[in-house]
Formats: C-alpha cells, structure tokens, sequence
C-alpha cells in the first residue's frame, strides 16, 4: 500500500495537479485503507492543523508585505539602498540584493519581495543596460534571502512543529541571511566589472541622510517587530499583527501612498496567498497523521542510526533531501510532512533544533528559485519577460552562493549561535 501511495503522489504530481491536493488525496486514499482509521479524521486533521494562534502570524506578515508593496514604501527602500550601494560596480543590482535585506526584515514572505522590488528594480535594470538574465536572476536570487532574514514564516512553521524558538530561530538566521547577501553582492561586482554595468554617482553625505530618514519609519518595522519578540514583549503573532497596523498607518498617514480604496484589493490578495499556504499545511497535517499511524518517525531514527553512524553524513543527506523536496513542494507544507520524521533522529545526533531549523529554512529557500515549483522564479521571470530555463541559468550562480553558506551553517553552528548566545547572556 506504501508504494502504491507513493505512486499516486507522484502520478498526481507528473500531471499538473496542485501539491496540496496532491497531498490532501494521498492522505485520504491512505487513511481509507486502514479498517481503525475513519475517514472522517482527514477533515478533523485538517483543521485541527489549522488551530494555532502562531499560525495566525502567516497571513499577518503576508499583509504587512502587500500593504509595504501597495503603499509604495518598497520604493523608500530602494532609493535608500542605491544611494548607498549605487557608487559601487553594478550599483542598481547591488542595490537590488540589500533592498531584499532590508524587505526581509519587513515581510517574512519571499515572493511578496520578487513581486515588490522586482517591478521596480527589473525594469530600472533593463533601461540601464542590464541584460535580461542579469535582472532577472538578481531579482530571484535575492528575494529567497526574505525566508532567512527575520522575520520570517518558515521559522514560525518550524518552531511550531519542532517547539523551538521563534526568537532563537530569528536571531539565528540573521547572520546567514546577512552572509548570503554579501555573497551576492560580491559576485555582482566581479560580473559588472566583466561586463561592464553602470555605476551610480556618489550622493552627497546630506542626500543620504535625507533619504535615510525617509525610509527610517519602514526600518523601524524591523525593529519592533525583532526587538519585540527577542524581549518578550509580544509574541510572533503579535509582532506580526502589529506589523500589519504599523504598514498601514505609515502608508496612509505618514507617506499618504495608500488609500481607503486600495485595501479590498490587499486584503484580497491577501487572503488569496495565505489560503494557498495554508490549504497545504491543512492537508500536510492530514498526511502527517497517516505517517504516524505507519510510525515512519520511529522507523527513520532507527533507520538513521543504525546505518548512518556519523553526524557530518547526516546533515548532508538532510540537506540533499530538502533540496529535492523544495524543486516541487512549498517550504510550508514540507516542512509539516518531512521535519516530524527527521526529528527524532536530529535529536539522536544532537542536533539543537534550532541549528536543524535554520538548516531546513535554508535548504528550502534554494527551492524558491528552482524549477518547477520555484515561485520566486516564475514572478521574476515573468516581469523580466524571460523563459523558465533562461531565468534558471542565470540564478544558478546565486544558488551556488547559497548552498556555501548552507555548508557553513550546517557544519560551524557557531554562526548560527553567536546573536543568540549573545541575547541570552544579555538576558
């Protein structure tokens, strides 16, 4: 019956359907099969999947990112991020990849980033003499950096599965999303040597702090919402409810860039992209229980170590699995079917779930910028006006990027560790 499941799975995958009712009829077709299971348990799983305050956080940093996107304050960041970085070779892409920092610590959400930036940032790029690759594989690469940096709705997912951290998990992804964007930008600057790609001139000292304080009331955002849950003064929820009002009142109060009659189509939008994460994660849930049931947790561990004896070949074929996983899978819902069964044998190793978090997190952010499923991809190749397998070529070198820092995570967790540690002995 296991392969049979796993052959509809993939059947279902090959023909086009949507991964979460992929999932959502396996875990079905499953539980039917089992005479002590009813049927009824896959609705009831479903929602009881759904029934977390913390998950509550995912739809809130979606709509802090629209209502950032709407009221053009994405722009404030951008203007800010080339008069500091424009002078530099490749000015408009280095200012593409430090935006992408700074929107991280905003929204949570990657793709919000690609559709933000990118339809600004893509288009500059192409009138200043960037070819469509370039663009388009910046744009990519960088908005997968928006899943590292805090805040960040993969953590939240993750902490709530394997009850770590959402604090220790943010600040952990700090410095590797920080790492991640020097990466790229030192790669732009030897490519805009080689190819030549315009430089900015250098704003004056008084410009730049005029520009800062434009964007100062959109920085901000990250300071209350990491400042706040790192002192226990709310929780992710809370911070990202709290995100979601602040993003409003600066949009229409303080920048007048958004109006009353631009919010239907953001809470729409909202609603549209939070009902497919979180659709998976209700089927991924009902899947999970049908894992259960044929303890593939207890039989992975036992499986791990008894034949994968070091701690090192572990990782790795963690890492390697959730590359897989991530080419066709949202980091949400593989994270609710895979972490579950991966966990007790992480803690066999002693693997502190955090540094696993940050690992998954990781990984799975390579699956943003990857064919087939890569929904950072599809966004900025379809702005940038370029194929799938053009867009693909051309982020690899970011990708590459990614996966040294993916290794010096996974096997120096004291860069994980250093910001944590040092909040703790603050504390």
């Amino acid at each position: 019956m296991g392969y049979i499941l796993v052959a509809v799975f993939i059947f279902l995958l090959v023909i086009g359907v949507p991964i979460a009712f992929v999932i959502g009829i396996t875990a079905l077709l499953g539980i039917m099969t089992i005479p002590d299971i009813p049927g009824l348990i896959v609705p009831m799983k479903m929602l009881n999947g759904l029934d977390s305050f913390v998950l509550l956080a995912v739809p809130l940093f979606i709509l802090a990112a629209n209502l950032m996107n709407s009221g053009k304050i994405s722009e404030k960041m951008i203007d800010l991020a080339l008069a500091v970085v424009g002078p530099l070779k490749g000015g408009l892409a280095q200012a593409n990849v430090l935006v992408s920092m700074m929107f991280a610590g905003v929204s949570g959400a990657a793709q919000a980033d690609t559709a933000g930036t990118g339809k600004v940032l893509i288009p500059s790029m192409l009138r200043n003499g960037y070819d469509r690759e370039t663009a388009v594989g910046v744009t990519a690469a960088s908005s997968t950096i928006g899943v590292v940096i805090p805040p960040s709705i993969p953590m939240i997912i993750f902490a709530g599965i394997a009850n770590a951290s959402v604090g220790a998990l943010f600040l952990g992804g700090i410095i590797p999303g920080i790492l991640i964007g020097l990466g790229m930008m030192i790669f732009i600057y030897f490519i805009s040597v080689k190819k030549g790609y315009p430089t900015f001139k250098r704003v004056p000292f008084k410009d730049l702090v005029k520009k800062f304080f434009v964007a100062f009331p959109a920085l901000l955002t990250i300071v209350i919402i990491i400042g706040g849950i790192t002192t226990g003064v709310f929780t992710a929820t809370e911070s990202a409810a709290i995100a979601s009002i602040y993003a409003l009142l600066i949009s229409m109060f303080y920048y007048r860039t958004l109006r009353l009659k631009d919010l239907p189509k953001i809470i729409f939008d909202t609603l549209s992209l939070s009902a497919l994460s979180l659709f998976a994660l209700a089927t991924a849930s009902a899947l999970g229980e049908l894992l259960s049931y044929y303890r593939l947790g207890t039989l992975a561990q036992e499986f791990f170590t008894e034949n994968i004896g070091a701690k090192w070949l572990f990782l790795l074929l963690i890492i390697v699995f959730f590359l897989l996983v991530g080419t066709f899978m949202d980091a949400i819902p593989a994270m609710i079917l895979f972490v579950p069964i991966v966990l007790p044998a992480a803690e066999a190793f002693s693997i502190d779930p955090v540094h696993l978090g940050i690992i998954v997190v990781l990984t799975l952010a390579v699956g943003l910028a990857t064919p087939p499923y890569g929904l950072c991809l599809l966004i900025a190749s379809k702005i940038g006006g370029l194929t799938v397998e053009r867009s693909f070529a051309a982020v690899i070198p970011y990708l590459l990027i990614i996966l040294v820092v993916l290794l010096l995570v996974a096997f120096v967790p004291a860069i994980v560790f250093i910001i944590p540690d040092m909040f703790a002995e603050g504390g």
